[in-house]
């Protein structure tokens, strides 16, 4: 089942992009672009996940509905 999953990305003063998210306790990824910053987040947002349902924790994430926004980034 897809999830939403909010994101907090910041580029730091080295140049790198550091994603967060108050939704999963222990998500954090870093990459040289914004891209892959959110590669890296996807994979280990599935991987905390895992072990939540593993634990048997409560999953409080919002299912995806049949509409909802999304940030579109678009660089010139």
């Amino acid at each position: 089942m897809e999830r939403i999953v909010n994101l907090h990305i910041e580029k730091l003063p080295e140049g790198v992009y550091l994603a967060t998210s108050n939704d999963i306790q222990g998500l954090v990824a870093q990459g040289q672009t914004v891209t892959e910053t959110l590669e890296i987040a996807r994979d280990v947002a599935r991987k905390l996940l895992e072990a939540q349902s593993q634990n048997q924790e409560l999953d409080d994430l919002q299912p995806i509905a049949d509409q909802f926004n999304y940030p579109l980034i678009v660089g010139q």
